[in-house]
């Protein structure tokens, strides 16, 4: 699981929001912000005459429906030829902050940050797109969907200039809080790393709590600000027709609320059972580990704040296995033997350390027309191999988009049906099969670790798939009301999915400690959702084409057939399509939890 060294754009309110639902790619680094330079002023003169233009025409039917479409290809065109220079600009902005660290650089990505929510919050354009959205009259099911696309992206705009300068500022307060926290124990200060460093390798339970009771301090200094801007958040999604931001959030990020449910529930039903199995495992190890009572296992016995990451409790060390090869050579060869040409991407890509470097990693798109970029921090053990060939994924699926869709199409169908091949491609680095074809392990160390590996995958998958019910149940419950117990819904919920005691008599805001509930609202479920879709895929790619039953450890060496599939099938359409719809035409079926179940539970 990639989820630190490749987080892909968060969202943090309507303010970023709104140019994601339109370029994906524009967040196609969880962390990162790209924004867009130039002003707009020639564009209204535009749109006036659009919409002079659309409230005439003549009586008949026909007439009026060419006239229409005829007025729509000139706006639109009017805002490709605004947007497509300002998005390659933004793109190569941020880039070069990344590379360099540069202030100056990133003020060039403040500042079109500002320009293009003037251009989204634009209501004269808005007005526009909407008066044609709602006249019914496009009925090409490629301009719809564009246009569908345009206008998701631009609604969340249409709200208080007031309150959104409020939510913005009050999002900058809070994200200053927790940069500013140390966890403090006994009067020493202790950053995140120091406090994951603690709970990772210590076996003093007095240590550990003290650990993870200090780091949970910064729940009340945030907590309040937190709900205030739930609050607001509602109140804008209220304004412009929804019950929630929860459900605004989905809709306009192309997701129904219900269908998402429905994923969760299952994912949950097929789960839930195994996980149980696995935690009693789990923890009859880390007791004897900890030389205490199973019984006695609290939350910071695992090692992790939060429970989402497995604890280490198998005998393989991965990184062994990656320390004297060339990653590089070895994700261009992998891609390369499934008929996907990367070379041209490493070329444009910064993929090792250097001073002032953002020291994460992320896939970009620059421009849309084949501009694709990853950015790396190559050290030579199993996290960048896995790394690499996760945002390699993501970069293939962009490189294969039919380049003739209209601009705002020619993206992935879904953040997290990008996400789900980068995920598909990323989880190779834990399968012995895998590193035997490709990292030349022989036959002996292959058997030797092959089951040891395995597992651990599976407990990873299934321990962050149940951190993942919790978060997504949260958030929905909390908008749908911020006045609730929030800190024993958050208990309930923990002690629901991820069968972890609540200490006795604690009643603190511990659901404010996790930053992303803030920064990075009702985002976090397009993780799972990739998941499972990564699981779905993998399940068609052995069944159909390697034509064999081993779904837990397929290695797609070499095999063409696998890369022409996801080309044509996947990547080729772009955002031609609803997202559960490609991935019928895919698959044979919508998403569903079955195959992730299949992969890792039976």
């Amino acid at each position: 699981m990639l989820i630190v060294n490749d987080e892909k754009v968060q969202i943090f309110f309507p303010f970023y929001l709104s140019f994601q639902n339109i370029f994906p790619n524009f967040a196609k680094n969880r962390k990162l912000k790209k924004c867009f330079m130039k002003k707009m002023s020639d564009l209204y003169f535009a749109v006036l005459i659009c919409l002079f233009a659309v409230g005439c025409g003549n009586n008949q039917p026909n007439s009026n429906i060419t006239d229409m479409n005829k007025k729509y290809d000139s706006l639109v065109k009017v805002f490709d030829g605004k947007i497509i220079p300002l998005y390659k600009e933004a793109n190569l902005s941020y880039w070069n902050a990344s590379i360099t660290g540069k202030d100056e650089d990133y003020k060039k990505s403040s500042d079109a940050e500002i320009a293009v929510n003037k251009v989204l919050a634009d209501t004269t354009l808005f007005a526009t797109f909407k008066k044609i959205k709602e006249s019914g009259q496009i009925t090409d099911e490629l301009k719809k969907r564009e246009l569908q696309m345009i206008y998701n992206g631009m609604l969340p705009k249409q709200i208080d200039s007031i309150k959104m300068k409020a939510m913005v500022e009050l999002g900058n307060q809070i994200e200053q809080k927790f940069s500013v926290f140390r966890a403090d124990i006994d009067g020493k200060k202790l950053s995140d790393n120091e406090i994951e460093d603690v709970l990772s390798n210590s076996t003093d339970s007095k240590k550990l709590e003290s650990a993870w009771v200090a780091v949970k301090q910064v729940g009340p200094v945030v907590a309040g600000d937190i709900i205030k801007l739930v609050k607001l958040r509602n109140e804008v999604a209220k304004s412009i027709g929804f019950n929630n931001y929860h459900e605004m959030k989905l809709t306009l990020d192309d997701q129904d609320p219900n269908e998402v449910a429905k994923i969760f529930d299952e994912l949950d039903n097929l789960t839930s059972s195994t996980f149980a199995t696995l935690k009693s495992e789990m923890d009859n190890i880390l007791a004897k580990r900890l030389k205490i009572k199973k019984e006695n296992l609290m939350p910071w016995h695992y090692q992790n704040r939060f429970f989402q990451e497995a604890p280490k409790i198998y005998n393989v060390d991965l990184n062994s296995y990656f320390k004297d090869k060339d990653i590089v050579l070895l994700t261009k060869d992998f891609y390369a033997g499934i008929g996907m040409d990367i070379s041209d991407i490493i070329k444009h890509s910064d993929l090792f350390e250097k001073p002032g470097k953002n020291q994460h990693a992320y896939c970009t798109d620059i421009d849309n027309e084949g501009d694709i970029r990853v950015l790396c921090n190559i050290k030579q053990n199993h996290n960048w191999m896995s790394t690499m060939l996760h945002e390699f994924g993501h970069a293939s699926y962009d490189k294969y988009i039919n380049g003739s869709l209209p601009y705002v199409l020619r993206e992935p169908a879904h953040t997290f049906t990008t996400e789900a091949i980068a995920m598909m491609m990323g989880r190779l680095a834990s399968n012995a099969q895998w590193m035997h074809d490709m990292a030349k392990i022989n036959d002996k160390e292959k058997q030797k670790i092959a089951e040891e590996s395995f597992k651990m995958l599976r407990l990873e998958q299934l321990v962050f798939s149940r951190w993942v019910q919790v978060m997504y149940h949260f958030e929905k419950s909390l908008y749908e009301n911020p006045d609730q117990d929030l800190n024993t819904l958050w208990w309930n919920l923990v002690e629901k999915y991820q069968m972890i005691k609540r200490p006795a008599n604690r009643n603190q805001p511990d659901w404010a400690t996790k930053i992303h509930i803030a920064t990075s609202p009702c985002y976090y479920h397009n993780y799972l959702l990739g998941e499972l879709l990564a699981s779905q895929l993998n399940y068609y790619i052995v069944t159909n084409i390697i034509k064999g039953i081993d779904y837990k450890n397929p290695s797609y060496v070499n095999n063409k057939e696998i890369g022409n599939y996801l080309i044509e099938k996947v990547f080729n359409p772009g955002r031609k399509y609803y997202w559960n719809n490609m991935i019928e035409k895919a698959t044979g079926e919508k998403l569903t939890a079955k195959y992730y179940a299949k992969q890792f539970v039976k």
